[in-house]
């Protein structure tokens, strides 16, 4: 049951009455007692009486009594629930921290300020439709509502402000748009990247580090020399990009610079038509990864309001859902890599525009800091050679990440539907969409520069010969509207049609690797009649194609032993109580990957973090080099047995491989806030390679990224929908609904994500009305007589 998990947490004050331990075996029982206990406020800024009525699962069905109501209700109840969450941030993007964490942050914040949008107001709302302002306006004006109450009520504030000693802010509509730190952007890192690669041993050794696709051979810009871009010129770009660490602030860096080169965050979709399913009507499923975090990047509500009935995920300090569903027609999306990003560099005494900000300290004077933007952007590096400024798509008009939902996720149809993409920015998504009358389709969209003489795979000079001339329109990317296949679908890999004119539409050739996505292809494709369950099975699916292809390609294993027969008899499935999985990963990831990088990349090799598995896979086809095989198989075996045992009938990937969320502040708090934020660790199968995406480093195999979200939709038959997020809805330790979800998730359940009036009425737990200050309407009436 929705509850059972968190049975230990109690949240104060008036939002949750919990008090006692609520049972699965009582929980009917509970359910009817919270029922009874509604809680009421008045509210500064609402136009109609309006109702939260959370269910067991924690997701909130707001019900407006007009429009843009609901989007007011949308950002009180994101307060509610993650205040802490998005005022750190508010803060983070705005480059706020110092003010209230101290000195330590101020370099993060100058970064952050570097990339905030600092264009023209009027062009940004218009970039995301007609009402985005008003949209903004409302969800913020909820927002501050909710700080207001936490003045009145201090019980309500979560305790983590208590912990830092400060209180939340108010917002202001711009905050929304103006941040733009937080997206998933490319390519600047990587063109850094392949310039020291380059410098250090050549053009072969950077093309086996990211095979490019389709099939493409950079050259060196006109006037770059690689092994002049110095190693730390995309700090500040990393720092104003970086988490907050509450522990030690000057690790944010190194954090953000190891996501950057060592992580694959990817994310699966796909929408099956009704003449291939056992329903009769499209299924849709989508699980977008990202990193793991206390509380969860995603969160789940219901909006119901005059012209608008949607539910689903987004982040939670966004207005709108950008995964989901309508009344009529649903959605999901994955990342469609864009370069949208480009490193330029100028002689030292080139003329830059500088700006002087005052960043304010906590206990310690104010700093006033230098802001520097060339042409083309920030400056984010300078010595007595050069200049180096990013020129990055996504702080052009309409570019926050995913606000543009706003506009898709009241479209009715296929036709509105792709209008609205052709108006978004960012992140870049590959989006798969179906509707009630049983269609379905495929859209990538996002802010394409059109680069005309260059790919956009290394620095260039800053001097006119290397610009862009504005941006494609989105009818130059490829786009599916009933493929007779009968299915659709992404995994973030390389997925333009064949004859694509990438030189004419030099969209990007960096992509995630293709095993996910081969291996939706192939179970699609032998499924005639699939059904819900194979979508979720497939979402928790551990099956390795990668593992496939490398042991394919190797002749007589047996020959290396006991290891050699271990993976023989191996199903190529990475479950987290197989032997043989841990044993491949450890073989894979630790010692063969790393063994071919350095065969091929010599002195290149501790630059090749994240080596193209599509290279490994090359090397074992062209060499014979069982010298390789044997020394890293014996050194993987070792590994394994100081890891797990001498025994390797005793071995277990999940012994391994586990899932363990840490709150952020977890190291200042005592008990007992501290045995609240304390979650338990889950075994986990899977890699970074396989659908069920449990992405890790091989230094200590814990899983870092995947899908906290999940979603698997029966188009038109909406009660039928099924969800998790991980670790659970709210962000306050205190909460029943903290970590409600976290067991279910880790070991592959799923829960509903329920719609219609009757099953919101029967689980609903807890139930907030929300009164307008100047409401004639009297206090007491019932949400249903107050939403009517």
């Amino acid at each position: 049951m929705g509850l059972s998990v968190t049975s230990r947490r109690r949240l104060t004050g008036a939002v949750f009455l919990y008090t006692a331990v609520i049972s699965s075996a009582f929980l009917c029982a509970a359910r009817s007692a919270i029922a009874a206990e509604q809680q009421t406020y008045r509210v500064t800024g609402l136009e109609l009486p309006a109702s939260i009525r959370i269910d067991e699962w924690g997701v909130p069905h707001i019900k407006a009594g007009t429009h843009y109501d609901a989007f007011f209700v949308q950002g009180f109840n994101a307060a509610r629930d993650r205040l802490w969450q998005i005022d750190t941030w508010r803060r983070r993007g705005l480059g706020r921290l110092a003010e209230v964490l101290g000195a330590g942050y101020v370099a993060q914040d100058r970064a952050a300020r570097l990339f905030l949008y600092r264009g023209d107001m009027y062009r940004e709302w218009l970039a995301y439709g007609s009402d985005a302002k008003r949209i903004s306006q409302a969800f913020t004006a909820g927002i501050n509502a909710y700080v207001a109450l936490t003045r009145e009520q201090p019980a309500l504030l979560p305790p983590e402000f208590q912990l830092l000693g400060y209180l939340p802010d108010n917002w202001q509509a711009e905050d929304i748009v103006r941040i733009r730190s937080n997206g998933l952007w490319r390519n600047v890192d990587t063109e850094v990247q392949r310039a020291r690669i380059l410098c250090t041993a050549g053009a072969e050794a950077a093309a086996s580090w990211k095979v490019l696709e389709p099939a493409w051979e950079t050259t060196i810009p006109e006037g770059l020399d690689p092994c002049a871009v110095p190693d730390n010129v995309l700090d500040t770009y990393f720092l104003a990009k970086a988490p907050v660490r509450f522990d030690q602030p000057e690790r944010a860096l190194a954090d953000a610079q190891a996501d950057a080169y060592r992580s694959d965050v990817g994310s699966n979709n796909w929408v099956v038509a009704p003449n291939r399913t056992s329903t009769g009507r499209p299924i849709l499923a989508d699980d977008p990864h990202r990193g793991h975090a206390v509380p969860s990047l995603r969160y789940v509500a219901h909006l119901t309001a005059p012209g608008l009935n949607v539910i689903g995920a987004g982040e939670p300090a966004l207005p709108g859902i950008s995964i989901g569903h309508n009344e009529r027609i649903a959605f999901g999306l994955t990342i469609f890599p864009i370069d949208q990003e480009d490193l330029y560099f100028y002689p030292a005494e080139e003329r830059t525009t500088k700006i002087n900000e005052v960043v304010h300290v906590k206990g310690a004077k104010p700093v006033t800091v230098t802001l520097e933007f060339t042409r083309h952007g920030p400056v984010v590096y300078a010595d007595d050679k050069h200049v180096w400024a990013v020129r990055a798509a996504w702080l052009d008009a309409g570019m926050a990440p995913y606000f543009g939902s706003v506009e898709y996720m009241r479209a009715q149809n296929w036709r509105e539907f792709v209008a609205a993409l052709n108006r978004w920015g960012a992140p870049s998504e590959n989006q798969v969409y179906a509707d009630i009358d049983g269609n379905i389709g495929y859209k990538p969209a996002g802010l394409f520069p059109v680069r005309k003489n260059y790919d956009g795979l290394l620095p260039v000079p800053g001097d006119g010969r290397y610009e862009w001339h504005g941006y494609f329109d989105m009818d130059v990317l490829p786009e599916e509207y009933n493929p007779e296949r009968g299915f659709t679908g992404s995994a973030n890999s390389m997925n333009l049609p064949a004859g694509y004119d990438i030189n004419r539409y030099r969209v990007g050739f960096e992509w995630s690797a293709p095993w996910r996505y081969k291996r939706l292809w192939q179970v699609l494709q032998g499924q005639a009649q699939h059904t819900m369950m194979d979508s979720t099975a497939l979402q928790r699916d551990y099956h390795s194609l990668l593992a496939d292809a490398v042991l394919d390609r190797i002749d007589g294993l047996e020959r290396f032993g006991t290891a050699g027969n271990l993976l023989v008899t191996w199903n190529r499935t990475l479950d987290a109580d197989s032997a043989a999985a841990a044993f491949w990963a450890v073989w894979y990831y630790r010692h063969l990957q790393p063994a071919v990088a350095q065969r091929t990349g010599g002195a290149a090799a501790p630059l090749m973090d994240g080596f193209d598995s599509l290279s490994v896979l090359s090397y074992l086809e062209n060499s014979q080099d069982d010298e390789l095989l044997e020394t890293t198989l014996t050194a993987a075996w070792n590994d394994c047995v100081a890891l797990l045992g001498a025994d390797p009938t005793g071995w277990a990937w999940g012994k391994l491989h586990q899932i363990r969320f840490k709150h952020p502040l977890e190291h200042l708090a005592k008990a007992p806030l501290a045995e609240q934020m304390a979650m338990p660790a889950y075994p986990r199968g899977g890699s970074g390679n396989t659908t069920n995406n449990t992405f890790f480093q091989p230094d200590d195999f814990l899983v870092r990224s995947g899908a906290s979200f999940r979603m698997v939709l029966d188009v038109g038959r909406w009660e039928a929908a099924r969800m998790t997020n991980a670790p659970g809805q709210s962000g306050d330790p205190r909460s029943p609904f903290y970590d409600n979800l976290l067991q279910g998730w880790a070991t592959d359940q799923d829960f509903p994500l329920i719609w219609s009036e009757k099953q919101i009425r029967r689980h609903t737990v807890q139930e907030i009305l929300l009164q307008p200050v100047a409401s004639t309407r009297p206090v007491g009436m019932t949400s249903t007589d107050a939403t009517r």
